[in-house]
């Protein structure tokens, strides 16, 4: 019986390079020429690195910048909150104040000093497992405080219930229950049309 071997081929990763010094952009673009990274972009930092984000859709960035400043803070900032990406920052500042309000708006790996070649790619791996570490954790949380919040509004809607239909707490519960079953929704959708029905009547009662 003769078996057919499909080799999985992964994908190059797409780096976003911003360098303002040709030598160096050269530097890290040799340190990168592998299989496995794709200098997709290499650009200065004129332009918007939100907009270069959105053209280049890269897998990560890599920033090569003499002292950050507070418009590349701001821009860290906005790509985390918007399109979250690994970020990797050779500089030459070390004030601990600045990388710490870095590291805070997105950055995975902050290396001082400047670029060396042989330890581009392990320093790249490094941010990347960071980065994947963060994010899962962040996304964890989230789900956490939505669970919180959506028992919170299903906590409030049964006692609204049992306090002006007079009902107990398990009939409070299956009237949710049911009522999402019915229309297809989910028993904290209901909970929050209940309450919102409750404030509706609170606002006309002038309570």
């Amino acid at each position: 019986m003769k078996y057919n071997k499909t080799l999985s081929i992964k994908k190059p990763l797409k780096v976003l390079l911003i360098e303002n010094e040709k030598h160096k952009a050269h530097l890290l673009e040799e340190a990168l020429q592998t299989a496995r990274y794709q200098v997709k972009r290499v650009s200065n930092y004129g332009m918007s690195l939100l907009k270069q984000v959105e053209m280049s859709q890269p897998d990560i960035i890599i920033i090569d910048i003499e002292s950050p400043d507070r418009d590349m803070l701001e821009s860290l900032t906005n790509i985390s909150n918007i399109a979250p990406k690994p970020v990797v920052m050779f500089s030459e500042q070390g004030e601990q104040a600045m990388i710490h309000q870095l590291i805070k708006a997105g950055v995975s790996a902050y290396v001082i000093g400047g670029i060396n070649k042989d330890r581009v790619k392990s320093i790249i791996d490094i941010a990347m497992a960071r980065f994947s570490e963060y994010q899962a954790l962040k996304n964890e949380l989230k789900l956490t405080k939505q669970k919180l919040s959506s028992q919170k509004n299903v906590e409030k809607a049964k006692l609204w219930l049992m306090q002006n239909r007079v009902l107990s707490e398990n009939e409070a519960y299956h009237f949710l229950r049911k009522t999402a079953m019915d229309n297809g929704q989910k028993v904290e959708d209901v909970a929050k049309n209940v309450l919102a029905m409750a404030n509706m009547f609170s606002e006309s009662s002038g309570l």
